[in-house]
């Protein structure tokens, strides 16, 4: 089974090439610190070739649900260090995923302060959760150019602080409506500046982003996620697929180790549009760096892919938060667990680390 095989990525060995995709899951304290309980839950999933974590925050602007990690305090870089350290006792890699919200915040939880846009233009059809519950999203704050400019910054230092904490690599989280695919589409990015109003300027944020996190830790320890057509956040692209074949092809000029390419779910508001496009095949041909295949796959599917060749290696989210042991349980063909929905985002160790191994 391919999926089980060893594999290279940048310059650390994979035990296989399974990958937990990152997923919020909201454990941390009100200070962006991680505990024990986290320490356990990625400990329980180091037989996963590759670890990403849960969405980190860069910076205290980078803020956009309560109770999420961050990594610019020394006191979170030292959580983390437990973390990692854990994981490699198991033989683990793990790579931290550096996140920007942009206008996906609220002042709620941002001390007062609006959340931070490439455009003031809110998002209207959606609820963001905050520590007081649901709540419509505010009119964000436009970013100007020096505020951009300390925010790529911000991404190199984040990315500098994860090397700090033990961490095998970082990931830039350049998915699901956030701040850099914010810069992407037009529908958060109106500017008439040298960050918005056409197809290179749109990219320009996140190659510069890109390109800072290279030169802060070596492009071997650093890549990307991109969601082409996900719609989350309101977010809609005048012509997807030329956005992200130029980004692509920017990319490809730049030194790093892998871009996981994120399919559209089956039930996206996008699929009318483009259900009957594969990403994996559009897009993955076009990259030079290694491709890590993510979204709905089981193990049919993903063996069916690494087969294909275009991906090197799987991604899966949501069957890693209630089989800690999925390889093992692949290997063997056991049962899988069915998650409790309930206690996705937040809570306490139920939902979280109580989960059962097959050999239980």
């Amino acid at each position: 089974m391919k999926l089980l095989q060893k594999t290279q990525l940048g310059d650390v060995i994979l035990k296989n090439r399974m990958a937990m995709a990152a997923m919020t899951r909201g454990r941390t304290d009100i200070n962006g610190l991680v505990g024990d309980m986290t320490i356990e839950y990625y400990t329980q999933r180091a037989g996963a070739g590759l670890l990403f974590t849960e969405a980190i925050r860069i910076s205290e602007e980078a803020t956009g649900s309560p109770f999420t990690p961050g990594i610019f305090t020394d006191k979170q870089i030292e959580a983390w260090k437990k973390v990692t350290t854990k994981v490699h006792d198991k033989d683990g890699v793990i790579i931290a995923q550096l996140w920007h919200t942009g206008r996906m915040g609220h002042s709620i939880d941002r001390n007062g302060k609006l959340p931070l846009a490439p455009s003031p233009l809110p998002i209207r059809g959606m609820q963001h959760f905050t520590s007081q519950g649901k709540k419509d999203y505010e009119m964000p704050q436009e970013m100007a150019i020096p505020e951009i400019e300390r925010t790529i910054k911000d991404f190199g230092q984040a990315a500098k602080n994860a090397m700090a904490a033990g961490f095998d690599g970082v990931q830039l989280h350049a998915a699901n409506g956030y701040l850099p695919s914010q810069f992407l589409a037009e529908s958060a990015n109106q500017r008439a500046d040298i960050y918005g109003g056409s197809i290179p300027n749109n990219s320009r944020f996140v190659l510069e982003v890109m390109q800072e996190i290279i030169s802060a830790v070596g492009g071997e320890k650093v890549g990307m996620k991109i969601s082409p057509f996900n719609p989350y956040g309101e977010i809609k692209l005048d012509n997807p697929v030329d956005t992200y074949m130029y980004l692509i092809e920017e990319l490809n000029k730049l030194d790093f180790s892998y871009v996981e390419l994120m399919r559209q779910s089956p039930n996206s508001a996008s699929s009318e549009n483009y259900g009957a496009v594969d990403e994996i095949d559009l897009f993955g041909r076009k990259i030079r760096h290694t491709v890590i295949a993510n979204s709905e796959y089981d193990k049919v599917s993903a063996e069916a892919e690494l087969e294909r060749g275009i991906a090197k290696l799987i991604s899966f989210g949501k069957l890693y938060i209630a089989n800690p042991d999925l390889p093992e349980r692949y290997k063997k063909n056991a049962k899988l667990t069915e998650p409790d929905w309930s206690t996705i985002y937040g809570g306490g160790a139920h939902g979280y680390i109580d989960y059962p191994f097959c050999s239980e």
